[in-house]
């Protein structure tokens, strides 16, 4: 049992402290952004129809609240990851931006980084134009004195470089901090909008004392759900591997079996992250098609509140479609990772002379690894999808409809961040300490 004396030394021989202090500084920094308005703008206006408006509020919560506010970090790191999704995807299609990922190493990366980032200014510039479309149309929405037009160019610019500012900060989270930068993001986002989210909802249990029973059914859902997230996020499946005995000298080494854990959930949060960011992009186009200053009729009226039913975060379609891509996100993240690359690891195998009990080296095992990647993760993706659901239900059954829409979604993103962040401080501190042995 370590004593404090040595958890201290650790910390302090780690760089652990410089990491968590640097993460800590750059979480404060986008909290403070968040609290700065775009110039000119009523933020009163838009923060009570968000309190209003489903749609708007998961936008809300999404970004931290900064929607709400109409700050200068509105966007949040939506376009970011968005356009780290698209460039992902297209490096799977286009040969040219696969070859970068996969044959030209750290410097391949660097590209197809700046590519993303370069994709997120355009798609950054998108939002902001569609949000601030929207916004103009609102009554008393602008300050009195301020010019429409000016308004709306320096919103869309402040917006833009703050989406921007958001995605600097979350790579240098990433690169020089602890944990991913973008999940850690929506975490902090999350997590402050949760006493808002309680305060509504024991305010709703006041006014109506019989939902309390409810209440505590769906508080026991929550902690039964948490507690599968964590076996999720945890689970392994493990693939024995035989090793070969070397001589060297009088000295017989290796001949331990060993073994390759793949885990139950690959992709951890980032599935449901690209999930809900996907489905964020059309309902935030949707939005304007909704703006007072736009009258639709007839077929394109019709269209336009067929997909908004969709995409509503209330609806039983945008469920399935929910579900469904977290599916096709978990396998989609599974493939590009690139510990889970069968041909790579049986290559790996055989080079080493290490085999598979009872299966032959080089193609069988490459066959054997794929259908056990395979069916490890098709189980993790649809337990995972359901894990997203059973919290959302269990809301409408319980008729606690104050964490509609977010609240699983939120609650598998902080378990998971959480879960990560703790498993990247313990690797951390294990790497350290074994540098410090071979030192000695």
């Amino acid at each position: 049992m370590p004593t404090t004396a040595d958890l201290m030394s650790m910390w302090n021989a780690s760089g652990l402290k410089e990491k968590l202090i640097f993460t800590f500084g750059m979480l404060i920094l986008f909290r403070f952004g968040i609290h700065l308005p775009v110039y000119g703008v009523n933020n009163t206006v838009f923060a009570n129809l968000a309190a209003q408006n489903n749609l708007l509020g998961f936008l809300d919560l999404f970004t931290g609240g900064a929607l709400g506010k109409v700050s200068i970090f509105a966007l949040g790191i939506g376009p970011y990851i968005t356009s780290s999704i698209i460039i992902q995807l297209m490096a799977v299609i286009i040969p040219s931006l696969e070859k970068l990922q996969k044959e030209e190493g750290e410097a391949g990366r660097r590209k197809l980084s700046q590519y993303t980032r370069l994709f997120t200014v355009v798609l950054a510039i998108f939002q902001a134009v569609i949000f601030m479309s929207y916004m103009v149309t609102l009554p008393n929405s602008i300050m009195p004195g301020v010019n429409h037009t000016m308004f709306y160019i320096s919103s869309v610019v402040t917006m833009t470089a703050g989406s921007v500012l958001v995605m600097w900060m979350s790579e240098l989270i990433t690169e020089k901090g602890i944990g991913n930068g973008g999940s850690l993001i929506i975490f902090v986002g999350i997590i402050s909008g949760i006493p808002l989210y309680m305060s509504r909802t024991f305010l709703m249990v006041q006014q109506e004392s019989s939902l309390m029973f409810g209440f505590i059914l769906l508080m026991l859902i929550f902690f039964i759900t948490m507690i599968f997230i964590v076996i999720m996020q945890e689970a392994v499946r493990k693939v024995i591997i035989v090793n070969p005995k070397r001589q060297v000298g009088n000295k017989v080494y290796g001949g331990v079996n060993t073994y390759i854990p793949f885990k139950l959930n690959p992709g951890g949060v980032m599935p449901i992250i690209f999930a809900i960011a996907i489905l964020l992009f059309p309902s935030t186009v949707l939005g304007i098609f909704t703006s007072p200053a736009i009258h639709l009729s007839g077929t394109a009226e019709t269209v336009i509140m067929f997909l908004n039913k969709i995409f509503n975060p209330s609806g039983v379609v945008y469920y399935i479609i929910y579900f469904l891509m977290i599916v096709a996100l978990t396998f989609f993240y599974a493939s590009i990772m690139p510990n889970m690359q069968p041909k790579e690891i049986a290559d790996n195998l055989k080079k080493y002379g290490s085999s598979i009990p009872g299966v032959k080296p080089g193609k069988p095992t490459a066959e054997a690894l794929d259908k056990i990647l395979t069916k490890t993760t098709f189980i993790g993706a649809i337990a995972l999808g359901f894990i997203a659901l059973v919290p959302a239900f269990a809301s409408y059954a319980t008729k606690i409809t104050t964490f509609q829409g977010i609240g699983a979604t939120s609650l598998i993103i902080m378990v998971g961040v959480a879960l990560d962040l703790i498993n990247q401080i313990r690797t951390h501190l294990l790497a350290r300490n074994y540098e410090s042995f071979l030192k000695e």
